[in-house]
């Protein structure tokens, strides 16, 4: 049977109130009683429930991560960034994938609040007002990562969208390609979708190459759509030289979709991803993409959780880290398709 910390009072001759000092506000407990009460901890191997503490202090040092999807190498970064930053400051964290499923979405935010998480990590989906109201019911402490909300006050960590999308769109026109073909989110996506589409738009017509904008393709959120989809593009589009994808793992759709067709990467088709997850670097040929901060992304955003919940001023509410544009072997200057 587990020790309690009435039985460490017992043991010690002290009040259930001392020995809860004793691990808290060891300082406050004068010597030889702390150290009677140390001495009954280790002999009872006592081990304080962190849900009970929690419920007394108001605080479990547990934060709760929000994922629209596992399964996507782009999270392991964040989550690891999240993870180290926690430890750091003390916390641990609770991983929930909602599948970008509503109702899950849902019954996770009602066990992060029975839970009495301390704050919240809400991740690359859409701030809706239904999950806004719910976010204000429970007042847990929120920060927005990979994502953000024009519409609401909340502190979030991401990357400029467009800005990262014009620079991948800009370096395939420095090497010479007048027809650049997208596949991309549906622009219904408000975070990963509609800006890079933007960006990717502004580029184009920064250049004149105004007739580009209409050559894009859809694909959900596997590698297998974007190849379906660069088919469909490149059937439309023949003349295509270059594709910019909004994510790596779409790159690799399109290069399984060029290795089969017999089109040669670069020679005849640049290929340029956007994540710099840590495949890209192990495709063939390697993979240009324009990098994501996510491991900082995933830290920046447990310190300004962390603020928020302690009640310190945060200077900055929607913040922006710094993308890169990384130039692998995909991507090579404009030359006649055959």
């Amino acid at each position: 049977m587990k020790s309690t910390i009435r039985d460490v009072a017992v043991m010690a001759g002290v009040s259930i109130s001392t020995v809860s000092r004793v691990m808290n506000a060891p300082n406050s407990v004068v010597k030889h009683k702390r150290e009677k009460v140390l001495e009954a901890i280790k002999a009872l191997q006592y081990k304080p429930n962190g849900l009970a503490r929690g419920l007394i202090y108001k605080k479990t040092n547990t934060l709760g991560v929000i994922i629209p999807d596992i399964q996507n190498p782009y999270y392991a970064g964040v989550i690891r960034g999240m993870e180290d930053a926690s430890k750091a400051l003390g916390y641990s964290i609770m991983i929930c994938n909602t599948d970008r499923d509503e109702k899950r979405l849902f019954s996770y935010m009602q066990n992060l609040n029975e839970k009495r998480v301390d704050g919240i990590l809400y991740t690359s989906d859409v701030v809706y007002p239904d999950f806004y109201e719910e976010i204000e019911a429970y007042r847990i402490p929120l920060v927005l990562v990979a994502t953000h909300s024009l519409e609401y006050e909340l502190p979030s960590v991401k990357i400029n969208d467009e800005a990262a999308a014009y620079d991948a769109v800009k370096y395939l026109i420095s090497l010479g390609h007048t027809s650049i073909g997208m596949i991309s989110f549906e622009l219904t996506d408000e975070i990963a979708g509609l800006p890079r589409y933007e960006g990717f738009q502004r580029a184009l017509r920064e250049y004149e190459l105004e007739a580009c904008v209409q050559q894009v393709a859809f694909a959900k959120h596997w590698h297998d759509d974007a190849y379906y989809a660069a088919e469909r593009l490149l059937q439309q589009y023949p003349d295509i030289t270059a594709i910019f994808t909004t994510s790596d793992e779409f790159a690799m759709g399109v290069l399984s979709y060029m290795h089969e067709k017999g089109i040669r990467v670069p020679e005849q088709m640049s290929v340029i991803g956007f994540d710099n997850i840590r495949m890209a670097q192990f495709t063939i040929p390697k993979l240009s993409t324009i990098a994501q901060p996510v491991y900082n992304m995933g830290y920046r955003a447990v310190e300004k959780l962390n603020a928020l919940i302690k009640g310190e001023p945060d200077s900055t509410l929607r913040e922006y880290l710094p993308h890169e544009l990384i130039v692998r072997s995909s991507t090579g200057p404009q030359a006649a398709r055959s």
